[in-house]
């Protein structure tokens, strides 16, 4: 059953009787135009519910790189569309709204990219994946929460224990990697919204309030960055904690989907409903129920159904930016 979701974007609520129209006017427009609709985790549960897979930034990349639909239309926000085109630039990708964008990646330009490379002639520069294209084009690999410790360790591997890194924008991740590999990196000083509320009190109080509970992070989002950094550093009880990428946490309900149990799910909460609906008798509860991404919220059935509609807010990357960009991704992909 679709219930009414408040949406954050200016066009106000859906009501309980609309959703399953405009569900119905999306999915229609999806097979008149012949388009693949792909949605992030964080999206509202009624876009989720009409997209043709559901996932993190890099596996809807994939999914938009090996799909075979000529039109792709991305409910995310701007830099994930953006890497959709630079991974299949033969591809139209739209965006619902061109104003969805990312608190994270706006905290590092490439101009400021420039000047810190600048600062440090011969480092290798590290970013998470949560950039803009041009930021990644001055990039020499790309990372994921998930495997940023790995593409580090790749780095001091083959180019020597003595390498200057470069490494942004998320400082929680940054510091995490440093902890973690025990090694120092030059951060930068960048946080999401989102995740930047997610603290040690907020994180001790709700599992006070349910002892016993799983604590699942997901490692590939960086709403949980901080709360992995908590984690390393101490500050949160490591007891029941399960480090888990998306396909890990709906793994893990599957599980248990006949079970009564409880987990805390440290992230944006738009990954609740997934989750819900793999496993209904579960419990699963919001770490900080104040993360939730603005910008992600932006994209509305409405929005959606214009977009196809009007075929309308495509997003390219300029073909000499994308070649650029397009390394350290690849480089990230083929590290694992």
């Amino acid at each position: 059953m679709n219930l009414p979701m408040l949406s954050a974007a200016a066009d106000g609520p859906l009501m309980l009787e609309n959703i399953p129209q405009l569900q119905a006017e999306v999915r229609a427009l999806a097979g008149e135009r012949g388009a693949l609709i792909l949605a992030h985790n964080y999206q509202l549960p009624e876009i989720q519910d009409v997209a043709g897979y559901v996932g993190d930034s890099l596996g809807l990349s994939r999914q938009a790189a090996n799909a075979s639909a000529e039109t792709i239309v991305f409910c995310g926000v701007h830099f994930m569309a953006e890497t959709a085109s630079v991974l299949c630039p033969d591809k139209r990708v739209l965006i619902p709204d061109p104003d969805a964008g990312c608190s994270l990646a706006d905290s590092i330009t490439v101009a400021q990219l420039r000047r810190w490379k600048a600062e440090h002639p011969g480092a290798l520069v590290v970013m998470y994946v949560n950039t803009t294209a041009a930021v990644k084009a001055e990039s020499d690999y790309c990372v994921t929460s998930a495997n940023a410790v790995d593409v580090v360790a790749h780095i001091f591997r083959e180019h020597g224990d003595d390498t200057e890194i470069l490494f942004g924008p998320d400082m929680f991740l940054g510091a995490y990697v440093e902890r973690t590999l025990g090694r120092r990196l030059h951060v930068w000083n960048g946080e999401c919204h989102v995740h930047a509320g997610i603290r040690p009190a907020d994180i001790n109080a709700v599992r006070g309030a349910h002892p016993g509970a799983d604590f699942l992070i997901h490692p590939e989002c960086g709403c949980s960055t901080s709360a992995m950094e908590y984690v390393a550093a101490g500050d949160i009880d490591v007891a029941g904690v399960h480090m888990l990428s998306t396909g890990g946490m709906l793994s893990y309900a599957h599980r248990h989907q006949h079970d009564r149990g409880t987990a805390i799910v440290a992230t944006e909460t738009g990954m609740l409903h997934p989750l819900r609906e793999a496993a209904p008798n579960m419990q699963f509860v919001a770490a900080n129920e104040a993360a939730s991404c603005r910008y992600m919220k932006m994209i509305t059935l409405s929005k959606l159904r214009d977009a196809l509609r009007d075929d309308v807010y495509e997003v390219k990357v300029a073909a000499d930016v994308a070649a650029l960009a397009r390394v350290p991704i690849e480089r990230m992909i083929a590290i694992g």
